[in-house]
């Protein structure tokens, strides 16, 4: 097999798993509601994929690297987040989601400008959520109408996905860790949310989906921060499953938290309408 053939279809193959993962993870965002949805949209099931088959290529270094100028970009994540969700409320998908992207690409390319340090990142993320966090909290909650899937919605996604780790993997060897670790990083997830369930069931309750995930992306902000200190440490293979794992474990406590409090409103409401 030719060197030209065998890296083809080893991209095709990275395309199809990457695919796989995030139509898998959309779908069961439109079957849980916009808390779980929210979660499941937060776990790294597009970035994911393009760190691991970058570090199947590079080294550890390229990969703390990419990390470092990926922490940032989440910020701007947020701040694309929030841009759609008040857009949404009263403009239709063209304004909202395209108004969303060009502040996430102009947040972005000034990040790029910058060489940012573990430090720097995180203090970006806190800024970037504790300014973000309140002013969406006021959008968490909306009727969900129950959603008819079309054929053309896991074509789209896997294609959205398919394409980034293309650029990703494609493109690496000579853009180099920090223009990855930027592309690795734009919001797959998101916008398909966007692009998929703004049409069909209105801007409010898609904007719920997104308001939700706040709280879900500074915990992937964390994730990648860890990942940088222990793939510095350990290595690639231990630094993303770290990474992960950090993921999983943030996710699944605001899950917890919810429920509590979700069974604390119903007692009450029990307890008040026994009382009457």
């Amino acid at each position: 097999m030719s060197p030209d053939l065998h890296f083809i279809l080893f991209l095709l193959l990275r395309m199809a798993i990457a695919a796989a993962f995030v139509v898998t993870a959309s779908i069961i965002t439109e079957r849980s509601g916009p808390v779980i949805g929210a979660l499941i949209a937060t776990l790294p099931v597009s970035a994911g994929p393009s760190y691991v088959f970058l570090a199947i290529d590079h080294d550890a270094g390229f990969i703390a690297q990419g990390a470092l100028a990926s922490l940032p970009v989440n910020a701007a994540t947020i701040f694309m987040c929030l841009t759609y969700v008040v857009l949404s409320q009263r403009h239709n998908l063209a304004v909202s989601c395209t108004s969303a992207v060009a502040v996430w690409i102009v947040l972005a390319s000034i990040i790029r400008q910058f060489d940012w340090s573990l430090t720097a990142g995180l203090a970006a993320n806190l800024i970037a959520f504790g300014l973000c966090i309140p002013l969406l909290a006021g959008y968490r909650h909306a009727k969900m109408p129950l959603v008819t899937r079309r054929w053309y919605d896991v074509p789209m996604r896997a294609a959205l996905v398919a394409t980034l780790v293309a650029i990703v993997v494609s493109t690496s060897g000579w853009v180099g860790p920090r223009i990855s670790g930027i592309i690795a990083l734009y919001p797959v997830v998101f916008s398909s949310i966007m692009l998929i369930l703004h049409p069909r069931i209105g801007g409010p309750p898609t904007a719920a989906v997104l308001a939700n995930s706040a709280w879900g992306l500074l915990g992937f902000g964390m994730a990648i921060a860890v990942m940088h200190v222990a793939v510095v440490q350990f290595g690639s293979a231990v630094g993303l499953s770290l990474a992960l794992g950090t993921c999983v474990t943030w996710n699944l406590t605001l899950w917890g938290i919810g429920r509590r409090a979700m069974h604390k409103v119903h007692n009450k409401r029990r307890e008040t309408t026994d009382a009457t």
